[in-house]
């Protein structure tokens, strides 16, 4: 798979979106440049991590994620970009490709981790073209829901 068939969003938030009366999920938006969104529902752990570098935020002590960049740059590798690249039923893939020097790896990983990591690492975040097709909400349409509050 190539960047040709893929998308290059950006992070537009982390929201909480109920999706049953009394029950919220924790979901991340992804934005293209036209303004569509893409929304991933994620783990709080995640929505938590995601959210604090989107806010520029530190724990006094490292964060599983933050952990994760200390031992890639300890070992001289770079987080390149991430691909959010099959969906199977409800359950997006992704790859997170890191590049150590001059080999570049592909490792098998959650949206929402590689998510995490990119962001940390100002990696580029991909996703296949179809994929975002298929679930893209228009950004006007976000005012229409009122389930949809910061987390």
């Amino acid at each position: 798979m190539t960047e040709d068939d893929m998308l290059q969003v950006s992070v537009k938030g982390v929201y909480v979106v109920r999706v049953r009366e009394g029950f919220g999920a924790p979901t991340v938006l992804l934005e293209d440049s036209t303004g569509r969104i893409m929304p991933i529902y994620i783990g709080h752990p995640e929505a938590l991590s995601i959210n604090m570098v989107l806010n520029q935020e530190t724990m006094p002590r490292p964060m599983t994620h933050d952990l994760m960049i200390s031992i890639l740059d300890r070992l001289e590798t770079d987080v390149v970009n991430i691909f959010i690249d099959d969906k199977i039923e409800n359950t997006y893939y992704a790859r997170l490709v890191i590049n150590r020097d001059g080999l570049s790896m592909d490792i098998d990983a959650r949206p929402s981790d590689c998510i995490a990591l990119a962001l940390r690492s100002e990696a580029s975040i991909y996703v296949k073209e179809d994929i975002f097709e298929s679930v893209a909400i228009d950004k006007d349409s976000l005012q229409d829901i009122e389930s949809l509050d910061t987390f």
